[in-house]
């Protein structure tokens, strides 16, 4: 992989002062508060498995329109986290044992609500041997054995502290994408993901297309942390060089004052003009909003990745 410059960011230790006035919150980031009776059964089915989501423990705001319509990002391996990131609402410290019935539940749960494509996610597990790789294929297998005409979407940690062989454990259960969030311009990830490595992150993507090219990948970024737009115009050339297939671009929200802060509320025109730039870099599909995250819409925006594919290959 080719040698890559780092752009000056906008004071990133400036950036992470709790005690600096937050920015006013805009009109376009505003949610409604779930209430809908398709809300309540996703949750009841969601608890009566005893799962635990990405939705609820990072605060994210579109959980009620996505349970609404039955749709949740399961998350494995337990609620507590061996990394303390800045940005990341899920608790830090030490977790407990894994759940061997975890993937038969997922699976359940999964074929209950029906899904036609569903994302898997975890915290990072840096306790363990092959950082939960090799759960993460049990849950596939499990899922492809109860729902084997479900898509599977996985959002993994880095496995940064594992043997290369756990990654490949991963890429042989065949998930249909393969996500891995980059989460941010690496000049910040002193401030913002202290215990990852950008090129580390970069290199795990770049490694699943070449040990499977069938596999989508997808990464995903925030903003509003402190960057600017050639950083992040930076960072999707990277993604590309990796050959990523799919980007998405979120705004960054503070979820405690403990946290880092937002830095500024990016406005939807300079959303728009990411996304133009991304599929001009040769990206499949690409997904920015204020309020994109990395599993929102993400059935829909899978067959259109697919379309995508297909439409490619016709071209060649």
């Amino acid at each position: 992989m080719r040698d890559l410059k780092l752009p000056d960011q906008r004071h990133p230790e400036k950036a992470h002062r709790p005690d600096q006035e937050q920015p006013k919150k805009p009109s376009w980031i505003r949610v409604k508060a779930p209430t809908s009776q398709g809300y309540k059964d996703t949750r009841d089915i969601l608890k009566a498995n005893k799962l635990v989501t990405v939705c609820e423990e990072a605060g994210c705001p579109n959980v009620g329109e996505c349970w609404s319509a039955g749709h949740a990002t399961m998350m494995i391996m337990g609620d507590i986290c061996t990394r303390g990131c800045s940005f990341c609402n899920v608790a830090t410290g030490r977790p407990d044992a894994l759940d061997v019935f975890e993937p038969g539940r997922v699976a359940h749960a999964v074929q209950t609500l029906g899904l036609k494509h569903v994302v898997i996610t975890s915290v990072d597990r840096d306790d363990l041997a092959d950082g939960g790789a090799e759960h993460f294929a049990q849950t596939i297998r499990a899922i492809r054995h109860r729902a084997p005409e479900t898509t599977i979407e996985i959002l993994t940690p880095d496995f940064l502290k594992c043997d290369a062989s756990a990654l490949e454990v991963v890429v042989e259960a065949k998930p249909d994408v393969f996500n891995h969030n980059l989460e941010t311009v690496p000049g910040l990830y002193p401030t913002v993901r202290p215990g990852a490595r950008y090129f580390h992150s970069l290199r795990l993507l770049q490694r699943v297309k070449e040990m499977d090219p069938a596999i989508f990948t997808k990464s995903g970024i925030m903003v509003g942390l402190g960057e600017d737009a050639q950083g992040v115009r930076q960072v999707m050339d990277d993604m590309r060089s990796a050959d990523v297939d799919f980007l998405t671009i979120g705004q960054y929200l503070q979820p405690t004052p403990k946290h880092h802060r937002v830095d500024r509320f990016v406005t939807p025109e300079e959303f728009a003009a990411y996304e133009k730039a991304a599929f001009g870099k040769g990206f499949l599909m690409v997904s920015a909003t204020p309020l994109t995250r990395s599993s929102y819409h993400a059935g829909d925006d899978f067959a259109r990745l697919r379309a995508a594919r297909l439409a490619k290959l016709s071209q060649a």
